[in-house]
């Protein structure tokens, strides 16, 4: 029996045992027993939770907001007093910022890494920020244009920056649940803005601006603020971060060494890097996954004011604000649960593959009923089925992927060309009230490359970790020293993939 085989897969799998590690730094903890070692573990990832994560939350809720409420301020009157045509150059304002967005994406995980999160991150908040306020300033289409292109370029960074950035910190069996509170931020910023856009509208005609012009002046000023912030209350990868004492930063890189990775600690770009993240299968079959979830996010994002105004039950415009809360609400705690099951499970494919189903039966009834009850109940269920996928597919593929710059590659390039299909989002929905061919597409998306690549995809990973559990990979590591086999990554024999 091979050496890999002797190993259970339960426990490279969900201890991350198993396998060689080059260079584990000495443990702290060598003379506690078990039980105490478990105690200062938990302490540990308890006190990671607390200062990483609601902060982080906080930035993608303000990145999320000011990146969709265009849809909030399109009900509020932005379209009659711009004389812009609709749905023509108002798509195209949206179509702007996913070309610029897109573009930039996949270099932004380099970025983050050489300039550190304490940096990088403000920066870019504050450029947004700034590019948001600027919106609320703007008195023709090109204006406008201009503005959402520059909003793209800066927010570029945050989502695949900080998906990444959090793969640092945890193991692959915690990553997932704290990638799905992340992202809910998105889902609560949809409630959130709902809600700010509906107060906000009230401001209409103080200092000459009218309501929805408020709504980009205010939230981008909020950005600022906490772009400035994030200055002190970003922190850096494990091996620098300041808030964490020597000991705590020698056992954040133990946990995760003996986790199969190597994300914790330095190291130095190289094309080589570049060239992995662009041979694995698992990029290219992840980018096309990640399409079908995130095309629907940003058109049901950016539409789902217009839609839900259109269905009748009012002319009031701060109405159709407040009826677009309920669903981003369902949406955020689902996300939380599918993050924790797809963690205690490690079945991400199955997860992707029932919440599409969900998703996919919400916008068949919005195709098929003229019931606005029906098709509100549609606003839910294709709420439920998008916000789950998005971060248990990032998840899913930053589990799949070891070394430090080759995940920050392929979750940019990911991300990225999810992101490039939000130039499909919005320019999908043109029919009023119905809004048919911008359904149609949504199902089409959903079916083909969100649950048909899932499908694939789980498939795919189950029959390689047959293989390796049988010894079939076992040539890899012949005659390769310990670095030369850590450098393998996820090529080891004995990595075995959340499926």
């Amino acid at each position: 029996m091979s050496d890999i085989e002797k190993h259970s897969p339960h426990d490279s799998q969900d201890e991350g045992q198993g396998g060689v590690f080059d260079g584990l730094p000495p443990d702290p903890d060598a003379h506690l027993n078990p039980e105490e070692k478990d105690k200062i573990d938990r302490k540990l990832v308890w006190r990671l939770d607390w200062i990483l994560i609601p902060w982080l939350c906080i930035l993608y809720l303000l990145a999320f907001l000011d990146r969709t409420n265009i849809g909030n301020a399109k009900v509020a009157h932005l379209t009659d007093d711009l004389h812009l045509s609709v749905p023509e150059q108002y798509n195209m304002t949206l179509t702007i910022f996913f070309i610029s967005y897109s573009v930039f994406e996949p270099v932004t995980n380099v970025l983050l890494k050489r300039l550190r999160p304490s940096v990088f991150i403000p920066i870019i908040m504050v450029l947004w920020g700034a590019s948001m306020t600027g919106m609320g300033f703007v008195y023709n289409y090109s204006g406008l244009m201009a503005a959402r292109w520059f909003l793209g370029l800066a927010e570029a960074g945050l989502f695949p920056g900080i998906n990444y950035y959090l793969s640092c910190w945890y193991k692959r069996s915690e990553f997932g649940v704290r990638a799905a509170i992340f992202f809910s931020a998105a889902a609560i910023s949809g409630s959130f803005g709902g809600l700010l856009a509906a107060a906000i509208e009230l401001m209409d005609g103080i200092g000459g601006r009218p309501g929805w012009a408020w709504i980009f002046i205010l939230e981008g000023l909020l950005t600022i603020v906490f772009g400035v912030a994030s200055f002190w209350m970003v922190h850096d990868f494990p091996d620098q971060a300041r808030f964490l004492s020597e000991e705590d930063r020698i056992r954040v890189v133990r946990r995760l060494k003996l986790d199969q990775q190597s994300s914790a600690e330095h190291e130095e770009w190289k094309m080589s890097y570049l060239i992995a993240g662009l041979k694995d299968w698992k990029m290219w079959l992840g980018m096309v996954i990640y399409m079908g979830c995130d095309m629907p996010l940003y058109a049901f994002s950016l539409f789902l004011p217009s839609i839900i105004q259109e269905l009748g039950w009012s002319t009031s415009t701060v109405r159709s604000q407040l009826l677009s809360v309920p669903p981003y609400a369902a949406a955020a705690v689902l996300t939380v649960i599918i993050g924790f099951v797809a963690d205690r499970t490690r079945q991400r494919g199955l997860c992707n593959i029932c919440v599409s189903v969900v998703g996919i039966a919400g916008f068949l009834m919005l195709l098929a009923s003229t019931d606005p009850r029906v098709k509100y109940a549609g606003t839910f269920l294709g709420a439920l089925g998008i916000y789950p996928c998005i971060s248990n597919t990032i998840s899913w593929m930053a589990n799949n992927i070891e070394g430090v710059y080759k995940r920050g590659v392929v979750l940019g390039f990911v991300i990225g060309w999810g992101n490039l299909n939000g130039i499909v989002s919005s320019n999908i929905y043109f029919s009023p009230p119905r809004y048919l061919e911008g359904h149609g597409v949504m199902v089409a998306y959903m079916a083909l490359f969100l649950f048909g690549g899932s499908l694939l995809m789980t498939t795919l990973l189950r029959i390689e970790n047959k293989k390796r559990r049988q010894g079939k990979r076992d040539y890899l590591v012949e005659g390769k020293s310990l670095k030369e086999i850590e450098a393998l990554g996820d090529n080891k024999p004995d990595f075995l993939y959340t499926v």
